[in-house]
């Protein structure tokens, strides 16, 4: 028995001949997976948390109760609750008590908490078993090295909100001059004239100054009423700090090397030291190298000037003689010139200045000029002799003594400082140096 079967014809794609050929060189496309199960998205670190409600542990609760066979109305009366579906570990609630209202479920802690019936969250777990973000990498470590992330109770790892600092709490620092009048303890300390402010935190960062009887935290602010105690250790090392007195000659700088000049701190060694002091030295003190380290030039003395320098290891001597409120008068001897049209215009006067100088160009050098749009202190300033003043100031701005000058037709070619505060140069030969004595003081 025969069937005839239609015959079959092959149909080609119309369009198929209009293709262009394969590149051959053309990148490979990846093929298309069929359609699978859905995977469980991955929340990243940056993606925004919806904001919690403030009742929704008690929301989640009443949904699961409400589940069918599982609590609420649908549930068998006198039968046990099973385990939830959303606990981790398959805990078991009990049956509310006949004959009263049924217990309303606590509400459940943040993820770092301990309360509910779920153990405590991990690092980044923010409650619902997933995390902020993963727990390798160089983030991770980072953020559980820079603080402590175990629990001492459990030596489990705490969440980062509930993370406890390493560094001890600091004082409030932004109550620093409030209207208590409080300031930092370096500032206080300074202005007790126990050290300088740099000291100061060299101090406390050591531990050597209590504030009531406690020890001292650097930047504290502390009111003016307050106890300030340095310990014997600050004291001893203040003791072998040294103070230097040093006859300056011309063309050294005062402070660093600049412009090819040396500083004046490079004479301070034994062979400059003065014979008067080294044969009876201050207070039985002989020269060391560590009195040559970190010496501060207290006052400028510009390269062409001449005179006393003092540099000093004591930041209270350096506060006294250059701090804001410092008034220590400084002596300079001035040989001028009159050169109304400048040192190299017509009409200069070398000989006999005093006669030809106006006295109200003199009285405006003892009051009334201004530098850098600052108006001066009064200066005593008078005549030594027909070609040399004397001044005495309470600030020394940059070349003060020279600008002032200017500004009243006088040009300077020498100038030597003499004194500072009750200290004198003397007989100190001009290029050595001498310590300061214990019976002598700037104030």
């Amino acid at each position: 028995m025969t069937t005839d079967k239609p015959a079959r014809t092959l149909k080609l794609n119309p369009g198929a001949a209009s293709k262009p050929p394969a590149d051959p060189y053309a990148p490979r496309r990846a093929p298309v997976r069929p359609p699978g199960p859905a995977r469980a998205k991955t929340v990243s670190a940056s993606a925004p948390k919806p904001p919690r409600a403030a009742d929704e542990p008690e929301r989640r609760e009443r949904s699961r109760d409400e589940r069918p066979g599982q609590g609420g109305e649908n549930r068998p009366a006198g039968r046990a609750p099973g385990p939830r579906a959303g606990d981790r570990f398959g805990s078991e609630r009990p049956a509310p008590r006949s004959g009263g209202p049924a217990r309303a479920p606590a509400p459940r802690r943040d993820a770092g908490g301990w309360g509910g019936d779920r153990p405590p969250a991990r690092e980044g777990e923010r409650g619902d078993g997933r995390f902020d973000a993963p727990r390798g990498g160089r983030d991770s470590r980072d953020a559980r090295d820079s603080r402590d992330t175990r629990d001492p109770r459990t030596s489990r790892d705490l969440p980062r909100s509930t993370a406890r600092p390493v560094n001890p709490a600091r004082p409030d620092l932004a109550r620093v001059g409030n209207v208590r009048g409080e300031i930092r303890l370096n500032k206080r300390m300074a202005d007790l004239g126990l050290c300088s402010r740099r000291e100061a935190d060299e101090w406390i960062a050591r531990g050597w100054v209590l504030v009531n009887g406690e020890p001292a935290v650097m930047g504290m602010p502390v009111p003016p009423d307050v106890q300030v105690e340095v310990l014997p250790q600050a004291r001893h090392q203040q003791a072998g700090q040294v103070t230097i007195l040093l006859h300056k000659p011309m063309g050294y700088v005062s402070g660093q090397p600049e412009d090819g000049h040396e500083a004046a701190a490079t004479l301070i060694g034994a062979p400059s030291q003065w014979r008067g002091d080294a044969a009876t030295p201050a207070d039985g003190r002989r020269f060391a190298p560590e009195h040559t380290r970190g010496l501060a030039p207290c006052g400028r003395l510009d390269i062409d000037s001449v005179g006393l320098l003092v540099l000093t290891q004591d930041g209270r001597v350096a506060r006294q003689l250059i701090g804001e409120n410092s008034g220590i008068e400084k002596e300079y001897l001035v040989r001028v010139q009159y050169a109304p049209h400048g040192p190299q215009g017509a009409g200069v006067v070398t000989k006999d200045v005093q006669a030809i100088f106006p006295a109200q160009q003199l009285a405006l050098l003892r009051h009334g000029l201004s530098l850098d749009d600052q108006p001066l202190k009064p200066a005593q300033v008078e005549w030594q002799n027909p070609e040399q003043l004397r001044f005495v100031l309470q600030e020394g701005k940059k070349r003060q003594i020279r600008r002032m000058c200017e500004q009243v037709g006088l040009h300077v070619v020498g100038l030597k400082r003499i004194r500072i505060g009750n200290v004198v140069l003397g007989n100190l030969p001009v290029g050595q140096w001498r310590y300061l004595r214990a019976d002598e003081s700037f104030a």
